[in-house]
């Protein structure tokens, strides 16, 4: 039970901050100048839009849980469980983002979801 929660608060809290991430670069708008004064400028504008702090937040949650469930599983049944996170993107892209997803990702997406049901009714 424990591992089956970490693994949730790995994928969506990392789907979660990526998206969050993308909200608030997305606001900043796109980096076109690599001189460092004005990538610096973008740095300090995207540190000041409150989406990136939650995003970095949740990534951080990711991560610590990712850590978590390593040392209880094998890394070869979590790293392909992890693979959620493409489904997880697809519909935060979708429906928080306004993002269109085509029906070849969706497809993209089943194929990987019943990978996923492969690994873990593999474990059992």
């Amino acid at each position: 039970m424990l591992e089956a929660f970490l693994l949730f608060l790995v994928v969506v809290s990392g789907t979660g901050g990526e998206i969050c991430v993308t909200r608030a670069m997305k606001s900043v708008g796109e980096v076109d100048d690599f001189r460092p004064l004005a990538v610096a400028r973008v740095i300090s504008h995207a540190l000041k839009v409150s989406w990136m702090w939650i995003g970095v937040s949740m990534m951080a949650l990711a991560f610590f849980s990712l850590l978590a469930v390593l040392s209880i599983e094998n890394v070869s049944f979590v790293v392909p469980i992890t693979a959620l996170n493409y489904a997880a993107g697809a519909l935060g892209g979708k429906f928080f983002l306004g993002e269109r997803v085509t029906p070849r990702r969706w497809a993209g997406v089943l194929i990987v979801c019943v990978g996923v049901t492969l690994v873990w009714l593999g474990k059992r």
